[in-house]
């Protein structure tokens, strides 16, 4: 079935995805181009607008349609309350999410003329969503059907929610983002699918004296070894991955296959965010029953839409709006 066809098809209204992570107050300013190291740049008004990777991807599920729970911490700060709100008002169920006495984890974003963006993370709450907590909302995790991580909460409290998810028989899917090359065992273990960018795959697969690979310019993803690329990801673990790779598009890897899903072409207005609304498109699609290969491919739509509004969450659109967008 063509991408378009799928898009205009899916329903994610059965799907039900449980998202444990982070949830950030995003402070943004655009400007004419990004600053060089010691240089200062005038910005535009300054926003506050809900963020937070796992948030972001929690907020993508519900806007499609799909029933998404967010599990993390939050502080008891002014920021708490408005994450909070905005991830209700997208229509998740915060019910478990947790209080922290401090401040909300936050993110400074700067974000150019042509959509480029550089973002600086300050944890907050966010780090203290420990393994005490991850045992607290047990029944959550246990009773989940997909479950979606990122690495911007305690690593031993992502690996513990992996393992309670894959044992009860959930799809585990993580985000290796922000990048740890180095995964704990019980981790990898209990991850069902892997997604990460180029950058990020070579990274995790690159051995000693091989030489760096061009991952730009025209036509590059054609020239790389595909084959071994998943040889070399199942050897470390990972055997269902994709590899996002920007405007051209995305890899899934599965069963030693390699399948590539065009990149969907709009007029980027902030990329911010893009990356979890893609995922947060997977994980409603596979818990929806959609192939790896269906879901990343309404995944590309999903997220080149968010691309055309401003900020991570406040740029999402219900999957009406998407179809309508790429209709029109």
């Amino acid at each position: 079935m063509h991408s378009q066809e799928l898009l205009q098809t899916k329903d994610f209204s059965q799907g039900s995805v449980v998202i444990f992570g982070s949830m950030n107050a995003d402070y943004t300013v655009t400007t004419q181009r990004l600053p060089a190291g010691g240089e200062t740049v005038v910005g535009g008004p300054l926003t506050i607008l809900p963020g937070g990777k796992s948030s972001n991807q929690a907020a993508a599920v519900a806007r499609l349609g799909a029933k998404a729970t967010m599990l993390g911490k939050l502080g008891t700060d002014a920021n708490g309350d408005f994450l909070e709100q905005e991830l209700a008002n997208a229509g998740v169920d915060t019910s478990a999410i947790a209080r922290w006495d401090g401040p909300s984890g936050a993110t400074v974003i700067t974000v150019d003329a042509k959509g480029e963006n550089t973002i600086v993370i300050s944890a907050g709450a966010n780090e203290h969503a420990d393994v005490a907590y991850v045992d607290s909302v047990a029944g959550q995790l246990t009773a989940a059907s997909v479950l979606g991580l990122c690495l911007e909460s305690p690593m031993e409290a992502v690996a513990h929610a992996a393992r309670l998810a894959h044992q009860a028989g959930a799809t585990v899917v993580l985000n290796d983002s922000p990048f740890q090359g180095e995964l704990p065992a019980e981790l990898v273990e209990n991850v069902d699918l892997l997604l990460v960018n180029e950058h990020e795959m070579w990274q995790l697969i690159r051995q000693e004296g091989d030489e760096t690979p061009v991952l730009s310019g025209e036509g590059w993803w054609e020239r790389l070894d595909w084959a071994k690329i998943a040889e070399r990801l199942k050897a470390v673990g990972f055997e269902r991955v994709v590899v996002t790779m920007g405007s051209a598009g995305s890899m899934v890897l599965e069963e030693g296959q390699a399948q590539q899903v065009e990149a969907i072409a709009v007029r980027a207005v902030d990329t911010t965010g893009c990356g979890d609304a893609f995922m947060g498109a997977v994980l409603a699609g596979l818990a929806t029953g959609s192939s790896l290969y269906e879901a990343a491919s309404v995944a590309s739509y999903v997220s080149a839409y968010a691309a055309t509004g401003r900020g991570a969450q406040a740029s999402y659109g219900t999957l009406d709006q998407v179809r309508a967008y790429f209709q029109a």
